[in-house]
């Protein structure tokens, strides 16, 4: 248990770590090419350390150089081996979802994808299905659990509407396009995270962009060399929570990514009332590539807002932070089209009510999101993390704005994602 109380404003320049979704990417994407790809800035934590040991188990090659920089030796899109044991994805949700898109593909060869006890209850029905219509063969437990075995087999490109926009899904489908004959097109009803294109485009692959669909067609190597992880912006976004509600504070954010399908947290805290200053990306803008900037954070009033469907993927890893915002707001602050939060490392809608109810919040859940009404605060108490890392650090951060102070049961569930989570914070913290 960690105990976290008021400590001032925050205030000072600030470095987010790596972004996780992209260091995944930048590893799997580099497993995949034949030639070396030097990854810089890729993100040292539990989750990614996870892909390394993956795509190491499959016969690709890690040098790391020190400082966030590493070099992937990659056995080629047709190249993974049979792993001498199961891969174990540890808690990567990512890593679990992306990874049997490559393998799939690959003939004659099985693998089998386990995961810690998190892990063991985060459905993968909704990649195993779809890679089933291209032909895939994979088995889950109860259907839809981990361990997943892949056997590879032949895969047909099709076209794949999803009925619930997910990076994750669409990624997983994409990889497999490029291995599958013809084509494969993948349609969103909402936009989600587009690493995965960026990455593609960045690699020479042909990607076809139109009315909300993206569609590949089969490739016979990734052409990649350098891949540049910016700072992430879903770290970021709990220490500009913490700069937006603590009042005093003013917070400069250094080399963070910009892209606009991760600054939905950002948008809806700027409606709310929130000083955040900043070239976001503009919606819609696609390049082979992650634009990287400065954000100035300063504390103001805020007011109540609603999320609607379309917004929840942009923001999807940062809602629990609109529900604190959300506690210190003036009015009605009311996420609806979140049912994916129910499926995360935890279930992330009743981890968050439960949570800030447990500090005094007037918060409830609904079946696909929750209703905040704002208040003078939180009292403060007491916050259990149930092993998902985003809630830890919403915890933290309700500490310091809470009189009486937070203690998270399960702080170290941090590390998964942010593992100099506690020393950031301490540097901003005026004393």
């Amino acid at each position: 248990m960690t105990r976290f109380m008021p400590a001032g404003a925050l205030h000072g320049a600030y470095t987010p770590p790596p972004d996780k979704s992209i260091s995944h990417r930048a590893a799997l994407f580099g497993a995949m090419s034949s030639g070396p790809v030097v990854v810089r800035n890729y993100l040292d934590a539990g989750d990614t350390r996870s892909t390394l040991a993956a795509v190491t188990a499959i016969g690709a090659r890690v040098e790391e150089r020190g400082g966030g920089d590493l070099v992937v030796h990659g056995v080629g899109l047709r190249g993974p081996s049979e792993a001498a044991d199961a891969i174990d994805v540890g808690n990567a949700g990512t890593l679990l979802r992306l990874l049997p898109g490559w393998l799939a593909g690959q003939e004659g060869r099985s693998w089998t994808l386990d995961g810690d006890e998190s892990i063991r209850r985060r459905p993968v029905d909704r990649v195993a299905e779809p890679l089933r219509r291209m032909g895939a063969r994979l088995a889950a437990r109860d259907g839809r659990l981990p361990p997943l075995e892949v056997t590879g087999s032949a895969l047909v490109g099709v076209d794949h509407e999803l009925a619930v926009a997910s990076a994750q899904v669409k990624s997983c489908l994409l990889i497999a396009g490029l291995l599958a004959e013809g084509r494969t097109r993948v349609l969103e009803p909402a936009s989600s995270r587009d690493h995965t294109e960026r990455m593609l485009a960045r690699a020479g692959v042909a990607l076809e962009r139109e009315n909300g669909a993206v569609g590949v067609a089969q490739v016979e190597e990734l052409a990649l060399d350098e891949l540049v992880v910016p700072g992430d912006p879903s770290s970021a976004a709990f220490l500009v929570a913490a700069a937006c509600v603590v009042p005093g504070s003013r917070l400069t954010v250094e080399g963070v990514g910009l892209n606009w399908t991760r600054t939905g947290f950002f948008q809806i805290a700027r409606r709310m009332g929130a000083s955040i200053e900043g070239d976001l990306e503009p919606p819609g803008a696609f390049a082979a590539g992650e634009p990287i900037g400065c954000l100035e954070v300063e504390a103001r009033p805020l007011r109540g807002t609603t999320v609607e469907g379309a917004e929840v993927p942009l923001a999807i890893d940062e809602l629990p932070l609109v529900a604190l915002l959300g506690a210190f707001a003036d009015g009605e602050t009311v996420v609806r089209g979140a049912a994916e939060l129910r499926v995360k490392e935890s279930d992330r809608i009743a981890g968050v009510v439960d949570g800030l109810s447990g500090l005094d919040a007037d918060i409830e859940a609904t079946d696909d999101g929750f209703v905040v009404r704002g208040s003078a605060g939180l009292r403060g108490g007491s916050l259990e993390s149930r092993g998902d890392h985003r809630l830890a650090m919403l915890g933290a951060v309700a500490g310091l704005v809470s009189p009486e102070g937070v203690d998270v049961v399960g702080m170290d569930a941090a590390a998964v994602s942010y593992p100099g989570f506690e020393l950031d914070l301490g540097r901003l913290l005026e004393r």
